[in-house]
């Protein structure tokens, strides 16, 4: 007889879609799922904020999603990250966080990073930084930042990271940040 729950006597691999694409979010669907993603990261999962994990940079911050397509279509917002101006030369990242099954496809991640750097170089950065929790400092440093400083946050150790803008070029996808102007 088949279990219902697990009629193959295991549980199911999430369906992940091949093909991700990050850019800024511009639909208002787009918008509801990137803070109900930060949310399920950054507050139910990792337990940093009890409610939400909104907070003044984001009046004024860029949201960038990553979704996953089918066929070349938008499906679900399954990473995101946020940018913001802090002075007229120096730009900031943070909140990157990538949905569970998209976990080590590897892709998701380093789209995110990309789209984020180079989109602030766009708009005039001449200095990205970035507060990356310690477990992931070696992937930022993979993906060419450096260590500022270290620093305790929300109880939890983090490093201040520069990127290397030399290697993200200054291009941002179709879309306009009005917030970054």
């Amino acid at each position: 007889m088949l279990d219902r729950v697990y009629p193959w006597g295991k549980p199911l691999r999430v369906h992940t879609s091949a093909r991700v694409r990050a850019e800024l979010a511009r639909e208002p669907w787009q918008v509801a799922a990137y803070f109900r993603l930060r949310r399920e990261i950054f507050a139910v999962e990792q337990g940093l904020f009890t409610e939400s994990d909104r907070d003044g940079f984001d009046d004024h911050a860029c949201p960038i999603v990553a979704q996953s397509e089918i066929a070349g279509m938008p499906d679900e917002v399954v990473g995101v990250v946020r940018i913001y101006r802090e002075s007229k030369d120096t730009w900031f990242g943070g909140r990157l966080g990538v949905a569970s099954a998209y976990r080590r496809v590897g892709a998701v991640g380093a789209s995110l990073i990309s789209e984020a750097v180079c989109t602030a170089h766009a708009f005039g950065c001449k200095r990205f930084l970035a507060t990356v929790q310690a477990a992931n400092v070696r992937y930022f440093e993979h993906h060419h930042f450096r260590r500022v400083h270290t620093l305790e946050l929300l109880g939890r150790p983090h490093v201040l990271m520069q990127a290397d803008l030399e290697r993200y070029p200054a291009r941002m996808s179709s879309s306009w940040c009005e917030r970054a102007s």
